[in-house]
């Protein structure tokens, strides 16, 4: 078990700590002192890459979306950390900023830059593809934000491998700015669309994969196990989990932690970084206590990387 270096995410000069920290939960299961209980510990262990969206957390009652990222804003200028950071957020699935329209992705990027208190974006992502609107007026509208100074690079969030491939290809023809990542569910349990149509055109375009739900909504904790209750209000999300196939991965993590000395959560994005085509897992904490769990860094051997494979 290690912390070690950071690495760059290919094709960009971003220099990251191999675990992204999602801001899916700041403003919706953590409040506010307590997600700055989380970034405050996630930067003393050396973490320094934060994904958000403007849609997070909208989906709670009492809430209009933005909530996350004027938590990480007000944490980043009360600790002057801005510059320390790699700040990654998205665009299209806000109800008032829906879409990948030009002038809409302009709009929701100016109110993500306020509400995170900076003057620029490092990652911006498409949050998901919008067929309604043409690729290059999509990637049109990027290329005036990086030209202006508000983002640094571009990602693609639930796109297809297809539409993926077009998108760069577009990208390389009109001489548009060209996505450097792909952002979608990927872990022991969900392990396509990834690996059957998503990871070939990352490896044949040189860029790599940012998984979200590494711990499969909290099921590769190793917290849910046969006839347990976890209370929890993302219990709901793992019920198609609970079953003897995906017990017997969780069994098979916890016995490699056992040799690692390590959290099964770490095992399980150890073998997210295992795969050729990731550049870091994405992976949320609500305490400081789970943060410590995620942020162990595990290198499995091929064998243990087998072992899980064959388990799921």
């Amino acid at each position: 078990m290690t912390n070690s270096a950071h690495i760059t995410i290919p094709a960009t000069t971003l220099d990251v700590y191999p675990l992204c920290l999602g801001g899916n939960v700041f403003g919706w299961s953590a409040n506010e002192s307590q997600s700055h209980a989380v970034l405050d510990a996630f930067d003393s262990l050396g973490g320094n890459f934060i994904d958000t969206a403007d849609v997070y957390s909208e989906w709670v009652d009492g809430n209009k979306g933005g909530e996350s990222e004027t938590i990480i804003g007000n944490w980043m200028k009360s600790r002057g950390k801005r510059h320390q950071f790699v700040i990654a957020t998205k665009v299209s699935q806000l109800s008032t900023r829906a879409g990948l329209r030009p002038e809409n992705i302009i709009a929701a990027c100016n109110d993500s830059l306020q509400r995170l208190q900076t003057d620029h974006i490092d990652l911006y992502y498409s949050h998901l593809d919008d067929k309604d609107v043409p690729l290059a007026e999509t990637l049109g509208a990027y290329q005036t934000l990086i030209n202006e100074g508000k983002i640094r690079y571009i990602g693609a969030s639930k796109y297809s491998g297809a539409r993926l491939q077009e998108a760069l290809d577009i990208a390389a023809k009109e001489n548009l700015p060209k996505y450097i990542c792909l952002q979608d569910q990927y872990n022991l349990v969900e392990r396509n669309p990834f690996e059957s149509e998503q990871q070939q055109v990352l490896k044949a375009n040189e860029i790599s994969a940012l998984p979200f739900f590494g711990l499969a909504r909290g099921f590769l904790t190793g917290k849910y196990r046969p006839g347990v209750t976890v209370e929890s209000i993302r219990s709901a999300g793992v019920a198609n989990y609970q079953n003897e196939k995906d017990y017997a991965i969780v069994d098979a993590l916890t016995k490699i932690s056992q040799a690692h000395n390590s959290s099964i959560s770490a095992v399980a994005l150890g073998w997210i970084r295992a795969n050729k085509q990731v550049s870091t897992p994405i992976a949320s904490a609500r305490t400081v206590e789970q943060l410590h769990e995620i942020m162990q860094l595990v290198e499995l051997t091929s064998d243990e990387v087998a072992t899980l494979n064959n388990a799921s």
